[in-house]
């Protein structure tokens, strides 16, 4: 058996970060799933409200999970989308 780490995420306060997914493990609900369990732990700590900094490209992946855009955020020409859902 070949087992490999495919994607990994944290969670920092209320915040969202380092969410990867290997290219040749996208699209095969691997970000879901570790969304989900964010999720899971957030609840479980008490929080309500989650909040990501988005990229440009993984925009549209958050928002098919309920993430809303609620402001842009500039590092020189980097554009974040910094977004919210509630819990």
């Amino acid at each position: 058996m070949n087992a490999r780490i495919v994607g990994t995420a944290s969670l920092d306060g209320d915040v969202i970060q380092t969410v990867f997914v290997a290219p040749d493990a996208q699209r095969r609900g691997v970000g879901r799933s570790l969304i989900c369990e964010i999720d899971r732990i957030a609840r479980d700590i008490g929080l309500n409200m989650l909040t990501v900094p988005s990229s440009i490209t993984a925009e549209t992946f958050y928002a098919e999970l309920g993430f809303v855009g609620v402001r842009d955020n500039y590092d020189g020409e980097e554009r974040t989308i910094i977004m919210e859902r509630w819990l």
